[in-house]
C-alpha cells in the first residue's frame, strides 16, 4: 500500500503494507492524527473493500462461497488485491468483512475531518474464477505464476477481466457507486495498479492504450469527476517490458490530469528523469525506502534531502507532490521525519546540521556524544550510494539455503576501512528473492564499515547518563546495538562456514557457537523495548478474532507472514521465505535460532561422519519445524523485560570490543570538539 503526502502547497502521499494489517480503530486513530502533524493529505484509505467487493460480486450472481478462493488471508491481502496471488491464508469470513467494514468508515469520518482527502480503491480487471461460470462468453484470462515453488494454481495464476469485454466497466462503475453508496461523497482520487508485477498479455500499445481508458472510463462512469492514481512500480519492477511506447500508451490513454503517477522509488530509481518527465503526465515524487516491513537501519538521506527539490526545479518538471510508499512503518524514524519535512521545504537539506537540531528534538536535551553519533551515523548507515535498495539479508534472519561445501561459491572481499573480511554484494537486487541459492551464498547487502557504526554505538552509550530518561534514546540504543551484532553475526557466520572448508571440526564448532549465542544475546536485549516484541504482533491479530477458529487463522496469517511468507514443499523453502524477516524479540529465540542450530548440526555431523552435506535432509527438518512454529499457539511477552541501557553496554563489552578493539579514542574526539 502507498501513504503519501501531497506539499509545495498541493499535497502530501502516505501508504503501508505490511504494517496495518491488525490495527484496531485505537491503533489507526493514533496514526492518523500522526499524519495530520506530518501534513499528509492524500492518504490511502483500502481497509474494508472485501466487503464492498462481496456485495458488488454478488450483485453478478457469485456467490459468498465463491469468494472463499478469491480473497487472500489478512496479513496477504495486500498481495490478493493485486492479482498476485488468490485464497493464500484464506478464506475470510463474514466477521472479518463486517468488521473492517466498520474500521474503514471510522478511518474515513477521521480522514475528512483532518481535512485530509482519502484514495479509494477500484477496478483493475482482477475477478474471482466463478466469474468465468456466470459469464462464459466472457474474455477471462488466466495470469502467469507469482512465486509459487511449483506453479500451484490454488494459490497463483489469477483471472483478469480483459479491458476491451463491455463487462470491465459494468463491474469497475458498479464498485465505485457501491463505495459511494456506503461512504457517501468523500473523495475523487481512485487508486488502480495494473499488472503489479505481472507481465501483461502483450506489449501491443493499442491493447494498452484499451486497458488504461477501461480503467478510467470505469471510474469516470462511477464518479464523473474522478481522477486515476497509479503506483509507477511497474516501470522500474518490468523496465524490460515497459519500454518508451508502452509507457506512453498507458500513461496517455486518460485525458491529461486525470492521471496522477507515483515515481514510488523516486528515492533510489526515480523514472521521471528517464520518461521525460511521465510524458508529461502529473507525477508524486515518492520515497519507497522499505521492502517487506523488514527492521533494519538503512538510509539514503542525501537522496531525501535533495531528490525532490530537484525534481520540483527540473526543466518542464510536472512533479505536484511528494509522498511515502514504505511497505512497513515502525524502523528508521529519522528517514520518516525528514522525508515528512521535504513536503514543505523549498530548498535543498544541509543534512549535517539538520540531524544535530534532529538529535536535540529526539531526545529532549543537546548531547555532545550523541550528536557525534548521529553525524558518523549519516555519513555510513544512512549514507547508502552503492544503488542497492536494502532488503535485509543479514544471516540471521534470512538464513543461506546452501551446501557450503567445497567447490561451492562463497566470495568475501576485503574491507579497506577496517580490513575485515566482508560478503561481495552483488551489482542487482530484485525486490523479491526469485533466484535458486542452493550453491551460491546469498550475500547480505553492507554498505559501510561496522566498525564505524560501533565507534558511533559507543558514543550513544556514552550519552547515557543524560539520555537514560528518554524513551527514543534507548530505541535509537537498542536499534543500532542490533543492527551492530547483526552485521557481526554475518562475518562469524562465514568464519564458520570457512571452518567447514577446511575440515576444521572445533573451529566450526566455535564460531557456529558464537553465532548462536548473539542470537540469544540480540533476543535479550530486543526484549528490552516494546517496539521490538512478537507477542505485540501476535497478540495484534488474535484480539481481532471473534471465533476460535479466526484466533487460529489469524495467528496462522501473523505467524506465516514474517517467516515462510508463502506455499512450500517437504524439500523446498518458499521462494519469498524471510521476505518479511524481522529483529523481534521472541521470533530470534524460537525460529532463527532452532534454524541455525540444526543447520550447524548438519554441518558438524557431516565433518564428523567424513560425508557431505546432506542440504535436502537440512531442508526437511527446517520445513517441517517452520510449518509446526507457523501453527503453533506459543504466547510471547508484550511488554518489555529488563534495563536496555545497561543490556546494550554488556552487549558491547562481550562482542564488540572483542572483535574490533578499544575505540576510546572517541572520547578524546568528542573533547576536542568542545575545546
Amino acid at each position: 500500500m502507498v501513504s503519501w503526502f501531497f506539499s509545495w502547497k498541493t499535497g502530501m502521499m502516505f501508504s503501508i503494507a505490511d504494517s496495518y494489517v491488525w490495527w484496531d480503530w485505537e491503533a489507526w486513530e493514533k496514526e492518523l492524527d500522526w499524519m495530520a502533524l506530518q501534513g499528509i493529505n492524500l492518504p490511502l484509505a483500502f481497509t474494508g473493500q472485501e466487503a464492498i467487493w462481496q456485495k458488488v460480486f454478488m450483485d453478478f450472481n457469485v456467490s459468498k462461497e465463491d469468494l472463499n478462493d478469491f480473497f487472500g488471508g489478512p496479513a496477504f491481502l495486500a498481495w490478493a488485491r493485486m492479482g498476485n496471488l488468490h485464497a493464500w491464508g484464506g478464506p475470510l469470513g463474514q466477521n472479518w468483512l463486517d468488521q473492517q467494514l466498520v474500521l474503514q468508515k471510522q478511518i474515513l469520518t477521521r480522514m475528512k475531518e483532518l481535512g485530509m482527502t482519502p484514495v479509494l480503491p477500484s477496478f483493475s480487471g482482477n475477478v474471482p474464477a466463478a466469474l468465468r461460470k456466470v459469464f462464459p462468453s466472457a474474455n477471462i484470462t488466466r495470469l502467469g505464476d507469482w512465486n509459487t515453488v511449483d506453479g500451484d494454481p490454488r494459490w497463483c495464476c489469477t483471472y483478469l477481466l480483459d479491458p476491451s469485454d463491455p463487462l470491465f466497466v459494468e463491474i469497475g462503475e458498479a464498485f465505485i457507486k457501491r463505495q459511494i453508496k456506503e461512504f457517501g461523497d468523500v473523495t475523487d482520487i481512485y487508486n488502480c495498479d495494473t499488472f503489479n508485477e505481472n507481465t501483461p498479455p502483450t506489449n501491443d500499445t493499442t491493447f494498452i492504450s484499451t486497458l488504461g481508458a477501461a480503467v478510467y472510463n470505469a471510474m469516470s462512469k462511477g464518479n464523473q469527476n474522478a481522477v486515476w492514481l497509479m503506483q509507477g512500480w511497474l516501470f522500474y519492477s518490468a523496465s524490460t517490458f515497459w519500454k518508451p511506447p508502452q509507457m506512453e500508451a498507458l500513461l496517455h490513454s486518460v485525458p491529461l490530469g486525470k492521471m496522477i503517477v507515483l515515481d514510488l522509488f523516486a528515492d533510489d530509481k526515480p523514472i521521471w528523469k528517464t520518461s521525460s518527465q511521465f510524458y508529461g503526465t502529473p507525477y508524486i515524487w515518492c520515497m519507497l525506502h522499505n521492502f517487506g516491513g523488514n527492521l533494519e537501519m538503512y538510509g539514503v538521506l542525501d537522496s531525501v534531502a535533495s531528490g525532490p527539490v530537484d525534481a520540483r526545479l527540473s526543466g518542464n518538471s510536472t512533479m505536484v507532490g511528494v509522498g511515502m510508499c514504505m511497505e512497513g512503518i515502525n524502523q528508521n524514524p529519522v528517514v520518516y521525519e525528514l522525508m515528512s519535512e521535504m513536503a514543505f521545504r523549498s530548498k535543498k537539506v544541509d543534512v549535517e546540521l539538520w540531524l544535530k537540531s534532529y538529535s536535540k528534538r529526539r531526545y529532549g536535551k543537546a548531547v555532545a556524544q550523541a550528536e557525534a553519533a548521529w553525524k558518523i551515523l549519516y555519513h555510513t548507515i544512512y549514507n547508502c550510494t552503492d544503488g542497492i535498495a536494502d532488503h535485509n539479508k543479514d544471516f540471521i534472519v534470512e538464513l543461506p539455503d546452501w551446501d557450503p561445501s567445497p567447490g561451492t561459491s562463497l566470495r568475501r572481499t576485503l574491507n579497506p576501512t577496517d580490513m575485515k573480511w566482508v560478503p561481495e554484494f552483488p551489482n542487482n537486487r530484485r525486490r523479491y528473492l526469485s533466484q535458486d541459492f542452493s550453491s551460491n551464498l546469498p550475500q547480505p547487502h553492507i554498505w559501510y564499515s561496522n566498525q564505524d557504526a560501533v565507534r558511533a554505538l559507543q558514543l550513544l552509550l556514552d550519552a547515557g547518563n543524560e539520555l537514560n530518561g528518554s524513551l527514543t534514546y534507548r530505541y535509537d540504543l537498542v536499534d543500532l546495538t542490533r543492527q551492530t551484532l547483526s552485521k557481526l553475526a554475518n562475518e562469524v557466520y562465514l568464519d564458520a562456514v570457512e571452518a567447514f572448508r577446511q575440515k576444521d571440526l572445533e573451529a566450526l564448532n566455535l564460531h557456529s557457537e558464537k553465532f548462536l549465542q548473539l542470537i540469544k544475546d540480540i533476543d535479550t536485549l530486543l526484549g528490552s523495548d516494546d517496539n521490538f516484541l512478537l507477542g505485540t504482533w501476535l497478540e495484534s491479530a488474535k484480539k481481532l478474532a471473534v471465533t476460535p477458529s479466526e484466533t487460529k487463522q489469524f495467528e496462522w496469517n501473523a505467524r506465516t507472514q514474517v517467516t515462510m511468507w508463502y506455499d512450500t514443499t517437504t524439500s523446498t523453502q518458499s521462494q519469498l521465505h524471510d521476505y518479511a524477516n524481522k529483529f523481534w524479540s521472541g521470533l530470534l529465540a524460537s525460529y532463527y535460532l532452532p534454524r541455525a542450530s540444526a543447520y550447524f548440526n548438519h554441518l558438524s555431523e557431516s565433518l564428523k561422519q567424513n560425508k557431505s552435506f546432506k542440504l535436502v535432509e537440512w531442508r526437511k527438518e527446517w520445513i517441517a519445524f517452520s510449518t509446526k512454529w507457523q501453527a503453533g499457539k506459543e504466547a510471547y511477552p508484550v511488554t518489555a523485560q529488563g534495563d536496555a541501557v545497561a543490556i546494550s553496554r554488556s552487549l558491547f563489552r562481550k562482542h564488540l570490543t572483542k572483535r574490533y578493539g578499544s575505540l576510546s579514542d572517541n572520547r578524546t574526539a568528542i573533547r576536542a570538539t568542545r575545546m
